[in-house]
């Protein structure tokens, strides 16, 4: 049985949610978002409360239990408080800020790298070399601050580059004499 999907998922006040067919749709104060579960699994809303059920015992079923709780638990989180991915730059001369919409990181190229949110992303320059992406959207923030980690990953010699924070890039040694 999965233990993720045994437990139903509460909604916060201010928070409702509406089931047509195999569609949840969750709106919250941050927005509305919604997603539809496959055949293998039955969504109840019973008050304040959605419960997501397998559909028999097949092996898809019981792994699409689990799964389909955990993308209406985020969709509930997205709409209350929203999803952070926090980035920060390492490295001299390394340096973002934001112009209007656009995120400009100087990367040591001999170019700058104009970088442009997806829709229902926000991305901050707080400091030169921290950057914030938010949004409602599990996905679509931690794609977008993928994206940006994209243009200069962490390099294992001097440890220079975009990294999310708190990540520990393995160091190497450089050549002896």
């Amino acid at each position: 049985m999965s233990r993720i999907g045994k437990k139903p998922v509460e909604l916060p006040s201010g928070v409702t949610a509406e089931i047509k067919g195999q569609t949840i749709s969750v709106k919250g104060p941050k927005g509305t978002r919604s997603f539809t579960a496959t055949d293998d699994v039955d969504l109840v809303l019973d008050g304040t409360t959605v419960t997501v059920k397998p559909r028999g015992l097949s092996k898809r079923a019981r792994q699409q239990w689990g799964m389909s709780r955990s993308m209406v638990a985020n969709l509930v989180t997205g709409v209350t408080e929203g999803f952070k991915r926090e980035l920060e730059i390492q490295g001299v001369g390394y340096r973002a800020n934001m112009q209007g919409k656009t995120l400009k990181l100087s990367l040591g190229y001999s170019h700058d790298v104009n970088f442009e949110a997806p829709e229902g992303v926000t991305v901050n320059a707080p400091k030169q070399t921290e950057i914030v992406v938010e949004g409602i959207d599990q996905q679509a923030v931690g794609q977008t601050a993928a994206n940006i980690r994209e243009w200069k990953k962490p390099e294992p010699y001097k440890g220079k580059g975009i990294r999310y924070k708190g990540e520990q890039v393995f160091r190497k040694e450089g050549k002896k004499k």
